[in-house]
């Protein structure tokens, strides 16, 4: 493990040399071409887009992420709610032997469903 990480810092840090160089060099190539006054601005604003690219990306994903941690909540609640209320009706049903017949194999196949979550979706 150690040594694993030992080589996952050194080829970071070879990747961030290499990236700045490309970095530096396409700023002075730019800077032949338009003056480096011009070629500063160009790359100031050129990584400014980048970072808030970068920021609105983690925003997009923090609200999809809420989104679903609260949809996973409302589900687990609404499962409670109806186990809830089947094991509150179950003497009840029970009495009753054409409910027994008929009600048992449907609860199982609620039940079922409701695990199952109702759908075809595959998760990605």
């Amino acid at each position: 493990m150690r040594n694993a990480v030992i080589l996952n810092a050194v080829i970071v840090a070879f990747a961030a040399v290499g990236a700045f160089f490309l970095v530096a060099a396409g700023f002075f190539a730019l800077s032949d071409v338009l003056g480096v006054i011009y070629a500063a601005l160009i790359f100031a604003a050129g990584f400014l887009v980048l970072a808030l690219a970068v920021y609105l990306g983690s925003l997009i994903g923090k609200g999809r992420h809420k989104r679903e941690v609260a949809e996973k909540r409302r589900s687990s609640e609404t499962s409670a709610f109806v186990t809830t209320a089947a094991i509150t009706a179950l003497p009840v049903l029970l009495r009753s032997p054409l409910l027994r017949t008929l009600g048992i194999p449907a609860a199982a196949l609620a039940a079922f469903l409701l695990v199952r979550g109702g759908s075809d979706k595959t998760e990605q």
